[in-house]
């Protein structure tokens, strides 16, 4: 059987596999004809018990079983090699040739993939179902895995693997897709878990709300004692307008204070900022409200509560009810949707205020977790990194969310580092009273600059456009390079290839 190498300690590691290849749609040469078992046109399943490498082919050896559990030998040329012990799909072309196909899912393990089914660079996840000790082979002990796939269209089927490491049944083991037998192990240390962050990722989806409720319930609370007014003041107070985030310095600690960086922060022992982080108010808020509500038992038990009811934890609630996979992709599309849990006419209680602080911090994690979601190598090698935030801003009276998505694209092709590129992408959704929604997506490479902007008012779409010549001016004077600058009325394509991009890569062909 052929071997695909198993996980290696830091630093990711290429497993290099000897030379053997995919079955999928390949044409082999039998060696003697078939004399009636299979009529052109007509399959049947088939498997590797021996392969031999020959000057400028292979000689395999394939059992099939034929109609009625009937079986074969049949000798075949074959210009690749097979895993041996592979499964296999036959079809007659001829008396002597064979079309082979790779059987997911069969009796056996999988000893190799089918890279029309995962193309390179595609994100594989397995849980390990047994483990056996192989002959030593000189010093190095090898344990042979059978991993039961949980993504991908093989979810369900097995993968067989030979690894140096005892690895303990029921582990999780992430990969990217390199070849047919080559896989590029992630090391758990080094990322959070996609399976475990997509549940985690659709939970929090279902408890978050959107921010403006409960600003509008903290603006309207008339009560409360004196240390919890002085929080409500400091996470109002801390909270950046609409002058602060038009320069560059008060956008820069705006984001620092967003509660995007807040774990690493805390990780890093860095308190200093924390007076001025949106999510560490938040949560200074919800202990001192647990207190105040009938049946709590004090302060401390508070602040417990409320650290496991909002910081994320990625062990917890793995399979809870709310994580279906439709909560996830809503988590993972942008702009988040408004999500009120009742109307703020009247005044609201503490009870209502701790549960709008609450599901107002599952947002946060929300954009959090869709950050890490969305950060990852793609097929051709480059690099992902997306930070995804909401800034509540100060507008006269008002507090108005504005969700913002960075994305930075490094490409992984160049061999010098002077060669590389860096393709930036912003994306701003917010709404305004006398403007309604309005979204913008700009991309920015070699100090060129492309930007697309969507009203949902007909009256906000022309007045943006009329105002477009005044934005390139500003922008050119700013040392960029203006390509297209465009607004329409209605809301931005959905999907992974949006038609800026695609206006983007006709201007720089």
């Amino acid at each position: 059987m052929s071997e695909i190498s198993s996980p290696r300690p830091l630093p990711p590691s290429v497993p290099v596999i000897r030379n053997t290849a995919t079955a999928a749609d390949m044409a082999v040469r039998l060696l003697q004809p078939l004399e009636g078992m299979l009529a052109a046109g007509e399959s049947a399943k088939a498997e590797v018990v021996a392969i031999r490498e020959q000057a400028q082919s292979f000689q395999l050896l394939l059992k099939l079983t034929l109609a009625g559990g009937k079986q074969a030998t049949l000798q075949a040329e074959s210009p690749r090699p097979l895993a041996q012990g592979s499964a296999l799909v036959v079809t007659a072309l001829s008396d002597t040739r064979l079309a082979l196909a790779l059987q997911a899912g069969g009796d056996k393990p999988l000893t190799s993939l089918d890279l029309q089914q995962l193309p390179p660079g595609t994100l594989v996840q397995g849980k390990v179902v047994s483990r056996d000790a192989l002959p030593p082979q000189g010093a190095q002990t090898l344990y042979r895995l059978v991993v039961n796939l949980l993504n991908t269209p093989l979810a369900g089927s097995q993968l067989a693997l030979d690894s140096p490491l005892a690895l303990p049944l029921g582990s999780l083991l992430s990969a990217q897709v390199q070849g047919s037998q080559s896989l590029a192990f992630l090391p758990l240390s080094g990322r959070l878990d996609q399976l475990v962050l997509g549940q985690q990722l659709a939970a929090q989806q279902n408890r978050q709300a959107s921010l403006e409720g409960l600003f509008k319930g903290l603006q309207k609370l008339s009560g409360g004692d004196e240390a919890l007014r002085g929080s409500i003041d400091k996470l109002l107070g801390a909270l950046p307008d609409s002058t602060q985030l038009s320069t560059a310095k008060g956008l820069a600690q705006a984001l620092e204070g967003s509660g995007l960086l807040l774990e690493a922060k805390l990780l890093q022992g860095q308190t200093s900022t924390l007076p001025q982080d949106l999510k560490a108010n938040l949560l200074r808020l919800i202990a001192q409200l647990l207190p105040q509500l009938p049946g709590a038992s004090g302060p401390l038990a508070g602040l417990q509560n409320a650290l496991n009811q909002n910081l994320p934890n990625l062990a917890r609630q793995l399979l809870g009810a709310g994580a279906t996979g439709s909560a996830r992709q809503q988590a993972l599309t942008f702009p988040l949707p408004s999500r009120l849990l009742q109307n703020m006419d009247d005044e609201a209680d503490l009870e209502t205020l701790l549960k709008l602080a609450a599901a107002a911090v599952s947002r946060l994690q929300t954009h959090q977790l869709s950050s890490l979601a969305q950060t990852q190598v793609d097929a051709n090698g480059n690099l992902l990194t997306t930070w995804q935030l909401e800034l509540p801003m100060r507008h006269q009276q008002e507090v108005i969310p504005l969700q913002l998505k960075l994305q930075r694209e490094d490409s992984g092709k160049a061999e010098k580092a002077e060669q590389k590129e860096t393709l930036w992408r912003v994306e701003l959704a917010f709404d305004l009273d006398h403007l309604g929604p309005l979204q913008v997506r700009a991309q920015l490479l070699r100090g060129n600059l492309s930007s697309q902007l969507w009203a949902e008012r007909a009256d906000t779409a022309s007045l943006i456009t009329a105002e477009l010549g005044n934005l390139r001016e500003r922008l050119q004077a700013a040392g960029l390079e203006v390509g297209e600058l465009a607004c329409s009325q209605g809301m931005p394509p959905q999907g992974p290839k949006t038609s800026l991009e695609q206006r983007w890569v006709d201007e720089t062909a």
